[in-house]
């Protein structure tokens, strides 16, 4: 069992999911301006084209179209003082935010996905979570004060609110419904360019970071090709309908930049998390209560089990919602409520877009046999 506990470091669901290395460097590429204003980045820009206009769908101009007026600027300032605070923040130097806090007033820029009509906005809570102020600029350049109904560190999601009337709410769409290979967009306001659209598909789906140091942190991340650089977190990912099926958060890059990579939350858990901030405060997530890791062919063989793909339990918090519905050490969790479970962060998901006292109906294979186990998640 020794060698098992070394895999995957894996995390306590519920309790701790521990991270890797530090694969994903986010850190802002230098931007510099003059005395005009204008933006002036330190390596030259390339124009390029990656794909024929053959191959787009016809309906991309639509999409965009809808999509671009329900995504905002977000400009988020802090005094010096409390800039300080957040200097170990692994998300400090992404998306906008000066490499420089600390030493005078911080500011970072992002964008946001207009939730409601009378104002609700959706962004990253690292867009956010150093602020003292934070304003809004709308499509059509109108500016708020917005004020931070609630954030959740452990999807990195925050609710913000500007006292408006009639906006242009962005229509949601259904992740799990979104497939690999679909084409998407991103909107968002990469390098203070506002209002930019770029497309791509979608590469992955289910893919954890190891990026979130915070306990219990959810991630189950939509990967795609669609360029995303500074400025872009907290935008929207939509489909070619234009409806918002993630919340684009993270890029892979050795530079700081787009290198083909990019990450999105997917927007079942954002709703799900969006309207607990907005109806409580808080986050109202339901926990399992278990440690787990990926399995895969070595822990097949250090198990001695014929099954190579699931959620292996390794261990369960005394009086958690799993021990208490009867699971057990070394079960493998393959499906819950109907949905196929092959990794931790497929687990991850369901669990992200369930509440205290919901009810998940979960098959575990147990030495070779499938049992069903009713669990109702605890606070």
């Amino acid at each position: 069992m020794k060698k098992i506990m070394g895999y995957a470091v894996a995390g306590l669901f519920g309790g701790l999911f521990v991270l890797a290395g530090a694969l994903f460097y986010l850190h802002q590429t230098p931007i510099q301006q003059n005395s005009k204003g204008d933006i002036q980045p330190q390596n030259q820009a390339t124009l390029v084209s990656n794909r024929g206009s053959s191959m787009l769908p016809d309906n991309f101009r639509t999409a965009a179209q809808h999509s671009m007026e329900t995504v905002v600027h977000i400009k988020s300032s802090s005094s010096p003082h409390q800039s300080q605070g957040n200097q170990s923040d692994p998300f400090s130097y992404f998306f906008g935010n000066s490499p420089f806090g600390g030493f005078g007033p911080k500011v970072g820029t992002g964008s946001g996905v207009i939730y409601s009509k009378d104002g609700f906005i959706i962004t990253n809570n690292h867009v956010v979570d150093f602020a003292d102020e934070v304003e809004v600029t709308l499509y059509d350049n109108r500016k708020y004060k917005a004020s931070v109904i609630g954030t959740d560190d452990k999807t990195d999601l925050a609710v913000l609110k500007i006292e408006a009337d009639d906006l242009p709410a962005i229509k949601i769409g259904d992740s799990d419904k979104a497939q690999v290979g679909d084409w998407v967009l991103a909107v968002g306001n990469p390098f203070e360019l506002t209002s930019t659209v770029t497309a791509g598909i979608i590469s992955a789906k289910g893919r954890s970071l190891h990026m979130n140091d915070k306990q219990n942190a959810i991630e189950s991340f939509i990967q795609t090709d669609a360029a995303v650089n500074p400025g872009n977190s907290g935008g929207a990912l939509v489909n070619t309908q234009g409806e918002l099926i993630g919340i684009n958060t993270a890029i892979a890059s050795m530079t700081g930049s787009y290198a083909g990579y990019s990450f999105a939350i997917p927007v079942n858990i954002v709703t799900r998390v969006a309207d607990n901030l907005i109806q409580y405060g808080s986050p109202k997530r339901g926990s399992l209560g278990i440690l787990i890791a990926d399995m895969d062919a070595d822990l097949s063989k250090e198990l001695m089990v014929d099954i190579t793909q699931g959620a292996y339990v390794s261990e369960l918090v005394p009086g958690g919602a799993a021990e208490l519905a009867g699971m057990l050490p070394d079960d493998i969790i393959v499906q819950v409520n109907n949905q196929e479970v092959k990794n931790v962060p497929d687990l991850m998901a369901i669990v992200g877009e369930s509440n205290v006292g919901d009810l998940l109906k979960i098959k575990v294979n147990r030495h070779g046999k499938v049992k069903e186990i009713d669990v109702k998640l605890k606070g």
